[in-house]
């Protein structure tokens, strides 16, 4: 297949006409007409119905479009890299992340980005549950604690443990083995027993589901409101416990939260994904935090409040 003919065939596709694509690429419209037959020709089938005001992908040209065009990307990037221009990031990067992420430091974040590399265009996808990077065509998919999987590489941007926490409104229980109301998690499993480390003395309590949220970030205004006790990452309770919003009641042992951005290994790392994970490692490395209030800045909920 002649990858010049494939890549004028993805451009006559996404600007929906021979005129359209002639002014994006410089290529006349006649010729692009022709490398369009020449490859229908060598295909077999017919891509494109061609109408007199529209033209309309056929089953077999959406087909290739869409298994085509991230590649004909890949390409050109590659050409870029070769020519010396590897720090220029550029074209539609797609992200997968997680509710919680989505509605706290993610934005500074993007904005950031975008600001800093102008010829990309950020597509975010919010969505708890995993998904494949391969079939749904995600760049990057950032999740905590991701199941291993050898078709994945990444990097770990973000340790942090797990802590208790609950409302001053919800005083901590005196004695071993009492009851607390509590905030869980859909996908956690449900623990009998919580073990608390309180002014320097282990205590353990039993849980007592109240409520059940599909989002952390429901769990944690439901907290805040006085519901009960759960369990969330620091970062995300620290600025309440500054401000006596929250109660510490301990880090859970045993357990942590990372925070991994992953891309496809069958994909080349290209300098947009390069130049995004990059950005995410420098807005949570320690090195670049200037005082313990930087997450918080990252973090700050005006919808909490």
């Amino acid at each position: 297949m002649d990858i010049s003919k494939l890549s004028d065939f993805n451009t006559i596709a996404l600007h929906g006409g021979f005129s359209a694509a002639s002014r994006a690429s410089g290529i006349p419209k006649t010729t692009l007409s022709r490398r369009l037959s020449e490859l229908e020709e060598e295909l077999g089938v017919r891509l494109i119905e061609r109408g007199t005001r529209a033209l309309r992908l056929t089953e077999e040209g959406r087909l290739l479009r869409d298994r085509s065009a991230h590649l004909i990307e890949e390409l050109a990037e590659v050409g870029e890299e070769v020519a010396g221009h590897a720090g220029r990031p550029r074209g539609r990067l797609k992200v997968s992340v997680p509710g919680l992420f989505a509605h706290t430091a993610l934005g500074r974040i993007v904005a950031e980005f975008v600001g800093a590399y102008p010829d990309v265009t950020v597509e975010v996808s919010v969505n708890d549950q995993f998904v494949d990077p391969i079939a749904d065509e995600f760049d990057i998919v950032v999740r905590a604690n991701p199941e291993p999987n050898t078709d994945l590489v990444g990097q770990c941007f973000l340790r942090d443990d797990l802590v208790f926490a609950a409302s001053p409104r919800l005083p901590i229980p005196e004695k071993d083995g009492s009851s607390v109301p509590a905030v869980d998690i859909t996908v956690a499993h449900d623990a009998t027993e919580w073990m608390l480390t309180w002014n320097g003395e282990p205590r353990i309590v039993r849980p007592r589901t109240v409520l059940r949220c599909s989002s952390m970030l429901l769990v944690y205004n439901a907290v805040l409101a006085g519901a009960g006790a759960a369990i969330m990452p620091r970062w995300l309770a620290e600025p309440d416990f500054r401000t006596g919003a929250l109660v510490d009641w301990g880090t859970v042992p045993g357990r942590r939260v990372d925070a991994w951005a992953l891309h496809t290994s069958r994909h080349l790392t290209s300098p947009k994904v390069k130049a995004f994970v990059a950005m995410l490692m420098a807005a949570y490395d320690p090195a670049t935090r200037q005082d313990a209030t930087f997450l918080a800045r990252l973090a700050e909920r005006p919808f909490a409040r």
